[in-house]
This record gives structure tokens, sequence and C-alpha cells, in this order.
């Protein structure tokens, strides 16, 4: 069975009902790693380090955004957070056990975008067969309420579309009740609304105490949803904090204003980015109060407005400045 869903099933929970996972009291953080170091054989045999000299800690009921460019590590982290793979040194717990402990009880389920599903089956029988693998679960029905694909269980799979697909997936790892659950692009191939209703959905699973990490390249999804965001960048961490904070705290501000296209401010002092589209200018610097007196003294500069940095802003601006 778990070669069906590849992934995305990681273990049936074997556990009964009077278990309890040891060192996972209220104190217990849902997910603590220190000094985790994880490498690759890479070209020509050479190691490579994906994760480097990895510290994080993220408590119980959070929603934490994992964000970073392609070969950040973001994907190898995940994967030794759900026991796919074990770190070369340093240590990683999972509600104060390891990981493969806490995926053997259950308490970690994940919705990863290489999870196959059998087209032939409808929706509902799916989830019936998938909650035949644990000795608890939620129940079908109530999976695929809180999963609201409820008008979609006589669908077969391969009638679903993408979207349809992710929340079937989702369904398919509430079923042993998780205290954590793995994300890796949960929205992909969902619309606008698909994806508010999910994160609000999300809201809801954390409310009640369940701890959500996603990795997802939407970053106007991070800002409307995820509480904390950790910024990764060559397998270490290189930003992380409240994200209603993190536009201000390292972003800055952005100015936008309508600018003849002739006029160079590319070494406008203060300015950490610059970015142009036809003759609209978009600045993001660190303090809004000099570049935006000398738009409006020295040059042509019109309908000028300062914002707080998007989260985009951020990204580009600290990625950038890590590569650099």
């Amino acid at each position: 069975m778990p070669h069906v869903l590849n992934r995305l099933v990681l273990k049936n929970r074997s556990m009964n009902e009077n278990s309890s996972l040891t060192g996972s009291g209220a104190d217990t953080p849902a997910l603590e790693i220190r000094h985790v170091v994880k490498s690759f054989r890479g070209p020509k045999g050479k190691r490579v380090r994906a994760v480097n000299d990895l510290s994080l800690t993220v408590g119980k009921g959070e929603i934490v955004a994992l964000l970073g460019p392609n070969g950040a590590g973001k994907t190898v982290t995940l994967d030794m957070v759900l026991g796919l793979s074990q770190p070369d040194s340093g240590s990683l717990k999972v509600l104060g056990v390891s990981a493969k402990e806490a995926v053997r009880s259950g308490y970690v389920s994940a919705i990863l975008q290489t999870g196959a599903l059998l087209g032939d089956l409808t929706v509902k029988e799916t989830v019936q067969m998938i909650a035949s693998t644990h000795t608890n679960h939620i129940g079908v029905d109530e999976a695929i309420s809180r999963a609201g694909i409820e008008s979609l269980v006589h669908r077969r799979v391969s009638k679903c579309s993408g979207g349809e697909q992710q929340r079937l997936r989702f369904a398919l790892a509430l079923l042993p009740d998780p205290r954590l659950l793995i994300l890796d692009e949960p929205t992909t191939g969902m619309d606008v609304n698909a994806r508010t209703a999910f994160w609000d959905t999300m809201k809801a699973e954390a409310t009640e105490g369940r701890t959500i990490i996603f990795a997802s390249h939407y970053l106007k999804e991070v800002e409307d949803f995820a509480q904390r965001t950790v910024l990764m960048a060559h397998g270490q961490i290189i930003a992380d904090g409240p994200t209603s904070e993190m536009r201000s705290r390292l972003g800055g501000k952005t100015i936008t204003a309508q600018l003849d296209a002739d006029v160079d401010i590319s070494k406008l002092p203060g300015v950490t980015n610059v970015q142009r589209s036809g003759d609209r200018v978009e600045l993001t610097c660190d303090d809004a109060d000099s570049p935006a007196r000398y738009l409006l003294t020295e040059t042509t500069a019109r309908d000028l407005e300062i914002h707080t940095a998007s989260l985009d802003s951020v990204f580009a601006h600290l990625t950038t400045k890590e590569n650099s």
C-alpha cells in the first residue's frame, strides 16, 4: 500500500488509544532540530551539504512557512522530519521522540506533491482503502468532511482536477489524526477560492492544536496564512520570524512611482532593489525617507506611494544578499 501512494502514507498507526508518546507533554515542541547536517554525493563523487548546521524549533499549534529557492535544503529538511532520511550529525526530535517513532505512531502526516493515486477508484473508495491500513483513524466520513470533498465522493480519482486530488490527499493525511502536518506545495493546482478555503481549514486545524509546516511558492499565500516564516538558503536559515513582522523588519519599505525611463536611480543610496515595468518603478529600501525625497525633488517622479515591502521583495532581497 505505501507503494500505491508513494510517500504519502508514511506508516500505519499501530498504538492503541491509551498509548502516548514519551515526552509529548504540553511544553514539548512539535519539532526540535539542533545543529543538523545532511550531505549527499554530488558530481564527480564530491560531497555536497544540502543542510548545514541547521537549528529550528517549532511550537505546537504554529503555522510555519518554509521558504527558499531551489536547492535551499527545504525538501531535504522535510524528508528528515518525516523519517525518510537521517541526519549525518545533530539531533532531530518530533514531539520529543525520533522522527521514525513519531511517524510509526501516526502523529505525523504529509501532503506531498509526489503521492500517486489510483485513478480507477472513487474518492470515497480511496479514503476507505487507506483507512483500512490504520489501526485507529478519525473515520472515513469525518476525513472527507474536514477536507471539504463531500461532493466528490462518487467521482473517480482520474476525473478529479489537480486541486481536487490535493484535497483528497489532505483527507488521507488527516485519517490518523496527526499532531503535525507537513505540506509540500499543498495548494498546487487549486484556484484562488479553493486555496482560500483550504487555508481556512488549516487555520481551524491549528486552532485545535495541530502544528502545520508548509513549503509554498505562493508568497501571497504565505503572507495571508503563515503565522511565522522561515527562509532558507544554502542549507541554512537566513531569516526567521513572525510573517507580519518579516517585511518591515527585514524588507524595509517599497516605493512605487511613475518615472521617466531615462532616469538612472540604480545607485540611489539606501535602495537594495530596483524593478522597472515601463515607466513604473518599484524600489525596495531600508528607509524610505531619503529615496522618496530624492525622487520628489531631483527627478520627474509622480504618483509616488510608500508601502511596507511585500514578502516577495523580502524574499528577493534576502536571497540576493545571501548569494552576493
